[in-house]
C-alpha cells in the first residue's frame, strides 16, 4: 500500500485515498486494502495499458517423465 498512497501510516493512507476518491475497507488485523481494479478505472488505467500475460500450456512438461 505504501507505493500506491505513498503514506506508511494507516490514518495517514486513508486520508490520502479518501482525496483521492480511491474506495478502501479495513481488514480485521487493520490494514488497508484496495481494489486494484477500482484504482487503476480512478487513475485511467486502460486495457491496453495493462500487459496481461498470456497463459500457454507448458507443452514440455508432456515429455517429461
Amino acid at each position: 500500500m505504501k507505493s500506491s498512497a505513498g503514506r506508511v501510516r494507516r490514518d495517514a493512507q486513508v486520508r490520502t485515498l479518501c482525496l483521492m476518491g480511491i474506495e478502501h475497507r479495513i481488514r480485521a488485523d487493520g490494514k488497508v486494502v484496495v481494489l486494484r481494479s477500482h484504482m487503476e478505472q480512478v487513475l485511467g488505467v486502460t486495457q491496453s495499458a495493462r500487459k496481461e500475460k498470456e497463459i500457454e500450456p507448458d507443452w514440455g512438461a508432456m515429455y517429461r517423465f
